[in-house]
C-alpha cells in the first residue's frame, strides 16, 4: 500500500517577496513583480521588463564554513540553495547547516530540483573570447581555437563550469544540508518543478525516503536567457511603458509574456512521520500525472490533448473527480497561443466543471520563472492551508470564455487544488493537493 505524503515546509524566493509569508501575503494583495528590468541594461531589446527578485545575501543563507563556495554558484544555484534554506526552517528541521546533532535520517531524506539551462555571466566569457581572437586580414576578430585552448581558456577560473551545471543547485543543497538519500535533477523547462515534485513523491510513497526537499529554480534574467525568449516571439514588447499590466493570463489582450526568476521547493514527508514528529502539516500531496507531446519544439499542441492527459490522469491519481475540484493553478503563460491550448486541454479533462472551479493564474505578478515554477504550487498547497484563493490579476476579459476569476482574493474553503505546467518541448505535469481533515 503506498504511504501518505504531507507538505511541511515551503520556501520560496519570488519577485513579490522571499519567504512564503511574504510571497503569499503580496499574492494575496496583487502586487506585481513586473517591473524595468535592473539586473543587466536592456536598452537593445524590445521588451524591457521582467521579473526579478528583490536583493538578497547568499552568505546569509548558508553556513559559515560554506561561505566560499558561494563563489562558484550561479543565480540560479544561490535561488534553490536560498527557497531550500527557508523550506527546511519552515518545517522545522534541523539539518547539518544547523546543528551538529541533525534530527532527521540523512539517508532517508531525498533532493529533487528542477533546473534550467543556466546562462553564464558575459563578462566572464568576454575576457576569455578578447584573448583569443584571430590575427590577420582573415582572422582579425573571429575565434580562433589554438588560441582559445592556450591562452582564453586560462582565464577562466579552473571551476568555472561548476557555476553552470543543471545538477549544482541539487548537489549545493544536499551538500550545505547533508542530504544522502535519493536525488535527482530534472531540465524540463517550465515542467522541472512539477516533475521534480511529482518524482520526489513517489519515491516517498512507494517506500524509498521518508523526506524530500523538491521543486526548482530559474532565472532567464541575463541577456541570454532574455533574448532566446525574444527570438521566439513569447514576449510582451508593447508594456514597457506599463509593466504591471503586461502579462495578462487568458486575457482577450493577451501580448506576451515576461521572463522571470524564483524558486519554490516544498518538503514533502511521509504523514506518520510527520506526525510523530508533531509537523506543521500545509497540506497532502494524493495525486500526480506527467505526459509528452511532440507536436512543435516551439508551439504547443492546439488540441491540448496531453495536456488533458496530465491533468485528467493526476485527478484519477488522486481519486478526486473534477466535481470535487476546488482550484486550479494554471500556467497561464499570458501568451495567447500557449494560454488556448492549456485551456483546451482543461476542458477535455474538467468538462464544464472548468466553468465552476475557482480559477487563479499567477504569473501576471511573478513573471515565468520557468523551472522555478515550484512557486505556483507552492501557492496552490497555500490556498488550502489558508483558505484564501489569490487573485487573477490581469485577467479582465476571457473572450467569451466563461472561467472562475477575480482580481481580488477570496476567502473561500479550498479541500482540492490542482496545479499544472507545460514547457516549449511539449512536457506536462499536474500535481493535486489536499487538505488535511
Amino acid at each position: 500500500m503506498d504511504r501518505r505524503v504531507v507538505v511541511t515546509g515551503i520556501g520560496i524566493v519570488s519577485p513579490i517577496g522571499i519567504g512564503a509569508a511574504d510571497f503569499w501575503s503580496q499574492l494575496l494583495a496583487g502586487t506585481s513583480g513586473v517591473k524595468p528590468i535592473s539586473a543587466f541594461d536592456p536598452g537593445g531589446f524590445a521588451c524591457r521588463i521582467g521579473a526579478e527578485v528583490p536583493a538578497f545575501k547568499i552568505a546569509e543563507y548558508v553556513p559559515k564554513t560554506y561561505r566560499k563556495a558561494t563563489k562558484v554558484m550561479a543565480r540560479d544555484i544561490e535561488l534553490a540553495v536560498v527557497a531550500a534554506d527557508l523550506a527546511f526552517k519552515d518545517a522545522g528541521l534541523q539539518s547539518k547547516a544547523y546543528t551538529e546533532s541533525p534530527d532527521i535520517d540523512v539517508k532517508r531524506f531525498g533532493c529533487n530540483i528542477g533546473a534550467g539551462l543556466i546562462s553564464c555571466e558575459l563578462d566572464e566569457l568576454t575576457s576569455a573570447m578578447h584573448v583569443a581572437r584571430g590575427t590577420g586580414e582573415e582572422g582579425s576578430g573571429k575565434l580562433d581555437l589554438t588560441k582559445w585552448g592556450a591562452e582564453g581558456m586560462t582565464q577562466l577560473t579552473p571551476l568555472w563550469l561548476l557555476k553552470y551545471l543543471p545538477n549544482m543547485l541539487a548537489c549545493h543543497v544536499t551538500i550545505i544540508h547533508g542530504l544522502m538519500g535519493p536525488s535527482n535533477t530534472i531540465t524540463c523547462a517550465d515542467a522541472s518543478s512539477h516533475l521534480a515534485i511529482g518524482e520526489a513523491f513517489r519515491t516517498i510513497s512507494r517506500g524509498k525516503a521518508d523526506l524530500a526537499i523538491c521543486g526548482g529554480a530559474e532565472s532567464r534574467l541575463n541577456p541570454m536567457g532574455h533574448i532566446r525568449q525574444q527570438l521566439l516571439g513569447r514576449l510582451n514588447d508593447t508594456a514597457n511603458d506599463d509593466p504591471a499590466e503586461a502579462v495578462r493570463p487568458f486575457d482577450a489582450a493577451a501580448a506576451g509574456t515576461v521572463v522571470g526568476e524564483g524558486g519554490g521547493l516544498l518538503v514533502l514527508e511521509e504523514y506518520e512521520h510527520a506526525k510523530a514528529r508533531g509537523a506543521k502539516i500545509y497540506a497532502e500531496l494524493v495525486g500526480f500525472a506527467a505526459s509528452q507531446n511532440a507536436n512543435s519544439v516551439t508551439d504547443p499542441d492546439p488540441t491540448g490533448h496531453s495536456y488533458s492527459k496530465a491533468v485528467a490522469n493526476a485527478l484519477r491519481d488522486a481519486g478526486v473527480s473534477p466535481a470535487e475540484l476546488d482550484l486550479v493553478i494554471p500556467h497561464g503563460l499570458g501568451i495567447a497561443s500557449a494560454d488556448k491550448a492549456e485551456l483546451e486541454g482543461l476542458k477535455k479533462a474538467l468538462g464544464e466543471d472548468l466553468n465552476r472551479v475557482a480559477f487563479a493564474p499567477i504569473k501576471a505578478q511573478t513573471g515565468n520563472p520557468a523551472a522555478g515554477c515550484g512557486v505556483d504550487a507552492a501557492a496552490a498547497v497555500l490556498a488550502i492551508h489558508s483558505g484564501m484563493i489569490p487573485p487573477s490579476r490581469n485577467t479582465l476579459d476571457t473572450g467569451g470564455v466563461k472561467l472562475n476569476v477575480s482580481n481580488v482574493a477570496r476567502t473561500r474553503r479550498v479541500r482540492t487544488a490542482l496545479s499544472s505546467a507545460s514547457s516549449l518541448g511539449g512536457q506536462n505535469a499536474a500535481l493535486v493537493f489536499r487538505a488535511v481533515e
